[in-house]
């Protein structure tokens, strides 16, 4: 079960929220992704059915909109920012530089599969169209 991977120079899929994932390793009990928002973009809103996530900012700058029960929040993501983003949690990411908004994702449990995500109603207009596109 020791596994070990390098981050790949194209992105293994496209997320249902439109961001650009590059698959990392993963464990029964949690998953990693490698997460890019090109600048000036925004995500489509989505909320995950069964993972909480956490995210740190590799690179660039933006802001993320998360919304759960009562709980509405926009935080400004830039290089060193970490953000929770529990089970059931709306959320949307835009890209508010003029480089690549690059993150770091754990997923726990590991990631289930393509139909985690629910695309749902966000506070800004997405600019990128999602779906799972395998680019292998």
């Amino acid at each position: 079960m020791l596994t070990d991977k390098r981050l790949g120079s194209e992105p293994d899929e496209i997320a249902p929220d439109g961001s650009e994932v590059r698959l990392l390793t993963a464990l029964p009990r949690g998953s990693m992704g490698h997460f890019t928002i090109p600048a000036g973009q925004t995500i489509r809103a989505v909320c995950h059915k069964t993972v909480d996530e956490i995210w740190y900012v590799l690179t660039g700058t933006g802001q993320m909109w998360r919304k759960h029960q009562n709980e509405e929040l926009v935080v400004s993501l830039c290089e060193g920012v970490s953000v929770t983003i529990p089970v059931g949690t709306s959320f949307q990411v835009r890209n508010t530089g003029v480089e690549d908004l690059r993150v770091v994702g754990q997923t726990m449990p590991a990631w289930p599969g393509n139909d985690e995500a629910t695309i749902v109603t966000g506070r800004w207009s997405p600019t990128l169209k999602g779906g799972y596109e395998s680019k292998s």
